[in-house]
């Protein structure tokens, strides 16, 4: 009896000894998976798709979107990242988009992407002065090259009747009805700057997204100088765009603005030759030349002809521009030209008009000589040919 229970007793250590053994080894085991799932998801990994786009589409169920980045081959293996996110990680944080992975990359970083739900988009750039026509141009071309290469041809052929379309969308002045109540179209409020657009997205959402960029730059305060100048928002953008397309000295813009303001004051034509180049973009005649029939035409736009402002702005406008329009230097100066002994871009100004037609004469002679070298070169170049 006694010898029996001895038995049953060594038999249970054994039992014991083996489930603690049986424990441990399974504790290793998961101690030992721990550690292979965190040091693969830690380790960088290079791959050759770092300049294309994987879009993951929306409803992709997480094993199928490891799946596609491991046959892609930006992840290395999909084992430790689904453990991960079984146990660690939140699948359901993984976003559709599309994304663009650096290599090399870790697959911790690759989650990190995921989760942010990255949209495609392509820079585009509106320089300041653009017209509205202008930018309807380049949005034009921007959806071009957004197309597939067979099907940019198309839309190439049908360029002008899109490009009228985009005109139309920048006649809706709702989002601007608020600041400027009394403007006719979306010129001069449609910001320059860069923008990051998704390569489908349609011209009425650009344009939207350029008014929503001069809202933000827009302070109220400016609205509440402009009246106490006499001058309402729509007049102050006007005067921006003038300076705008007259200048791209910021230093200089708010002596510029001196000018502008001084001839209004004394009923003179502002002369601004911009204005016809804007005409002429209106009528859809203009060819990069201002031609004599450009400034004789009869347009309220014509500053040639008619003193005052024109009725509305003939460019889009930066910050600085309006600023200049809203805080102008005081001066007596009623005329400006081209500083041609710096050339570089900025202006000499004048008070009388003695003054300015040295200054003038000067800029002609200078003007010449740049024609005759033009004409020069042309020539040594067809003769090389």
């Amino acid at each position: 009896m006694h010898a029996r229970f001895a038995k049953l007793i060594a038999m249970m250590r054994k039992l014991l000894i083996g489930v603690v053994l049986l424990v441990l080894a399974a504790a290793a085991a998961v101690g030992g998976t721990a550690l292979w799932v965190k040091r693969a998801m830690n380790s960088p990994h290079g791959h050759g798709k770092a300049n294309d786009y994987i879009t993951i589409e929306k409803g992709t169920a997480p094993a199928a979107v490891i799946g596609r980045l491991v046959s892609e081959g930006v992840i290395e293996n999909g084992t430790p990242v689904m453990l991960y996110l079984r146990t660690v990680g939140d699948a359901s944080k993984i976003k559709a988009g599309d994304y663009r992975f650096k290599s090399p990359i870790t697959p911790l970083e690759v989650l990190a992407d995921l989760e942010k739900g990255e949209e495609r988009t392509t820079r585009l750039i509106i320089p300041e002065g653009f017209t509205k026509f202008d930018i309807a141009e380049r949005i034009v071309q921007f959806r071009v090259n957004m197309q597939r290469p067979e099907d940019r041809e198309e839309l190439s052929s049908v360029s002008g009747d899109y490009k009228t379309v985009v005109l139309d969308l920048m006649n809706d002045t709702a989002l601007i009805r608020d600041i400027s109540p009394e403007a006719k179209n979306l010129e001069g409020y449609m910001y320059p700057s860069t923008y990051d657009i998704a390569p489908d997205a349609a011209p009425g959402k650009i344009i939207q997204t350029m008014v929503e960029q001069f809202r933000k730059i827009w302070k109220p305060e400016w609205t509440e100088k402009a009246k106490s100048m006499g001058r309402t928002p729509h007049e102050i953008v006007t005067i921006a765009s003038l300076i705008e397309t007259e200048t791209g000295v910021p230093a200089e813009r708010p002596i510029v603005a001196s000018v502008i303001y001084n001839r209004l004051t004394k009923r003179i034509p502002l002369g601004i030759d911009q204005t016809n180049v804007y005409i002429a973009k209106m009528q859809g005649r203009w060819d990069g030349t201002i031609h004599k029939s450009d400034l004789e035409v009869v347009s309220p736009y014509n500053t040639r002809k008619f003193p005052g402002l024109p009725p509305g702005p003939i460019s889009n406008v930066s910050e600085s521009s309006i600023e200049a329009a809203l805080n102008p230097a005081q001066t007596d100066y009623i005329f400006y030209v081209r500083n041609v002994q710096l050339n570089d871009g900025s202006h000499w100004f004048y008070a009388s008009a003695a003054d300015f037609e040295r200054g003038k004469a000067e800029y002609q002679r200078w003007l010449e000589k740049e024609r005759e070298e033009k004409r020069a070169n042309a020539a040594n170049n067809s003769n090389t040919q």
